[in-house]
């Protein structure tokens, strides 16, 4: 694993770094010391002047726009979609005036949301991702980003899941394919230059 280079319009998109995955037991990093990872890199995205995306899940109070489908997720919960919102962004990451706030009603931070018109409307051609869970939402994002065409960097010690094994395979099979997969020490390093 190793990042080679940083576009100068990368973006920093962190996903549901939020009250409810926090309590979760993750592996192999536990989740406070992934918020104090994704906390550093926020802080030197901003002060070199590039965005910080926060993504949040929530759905609508009665579930209405909960994803639909058939899944045995589904089936042992009644078989309806119920309101789903992990609550609000750890509080490391908030308070920043500048920086984007999407709400996702799906694992990925693409589909149904404004992430790519706000990613294409500054110009941004590389994201950098970090977030819980790593084959859930970050895995999903990280697919459709490479879809939409853009340079993808994942932040591997920044980003953790409830399953070890799925965050290895997520990490040492599918993201090489699609992305650079590094640490937050390589990536800042990057940054500064």
């Amino acid at each position: 694993m190793a990042v080679t280079v940083l576009d100068d319009k990368t973006a920093l998109v962190l996903i549901d770094l939020q009250a409810g995955t926090l309590v979760a037991p993750t592996k192999p990093y536990a989740a406070a010391d992934v918020v104090a990872r994704a906390a550093e890199l926020a802080d030197a995205f901003r002060a070199a002047g590039a965005p910080v995306i926060l993504v949040r899940m929530a759905t609508s109070p009665d579930g209405a726009d909960a994803v639909p489908g058939r899944s045995e997720a589904l089936r042992l919960a009644g078989g309806r979609s119920r309101p789903y919102d992990l609550g609000p962004i750890a509080e490391p990451l908030t308070g920043h005036d500048g920086d984007i706030h999407v709400t996702k009603r799906n694992w990925g931070a693409f589909h149904g949301t404004d992430l790519d018109i706000q990613l294409r409307r500054r110009g941004v051609t590389q994201i950098v991702l970090g977030g819980i869970a790593t084959s859930l939402g970050v895995e999903s994002t990280a697919r459709a980003a490479h879809e939409h065409g853009y340079h993808v960097t994942f932040a591997a010690d920044a980003m953790t899941d409830i399953n070890e094994d799925a965050h290895r395979h997520s990490v040492s099979y599918l993201f090489p394919l699609i992305g650079e997969p590094g640490t937050t020490e390589e990536i800042l390093a990057l940054l500064k230059r």
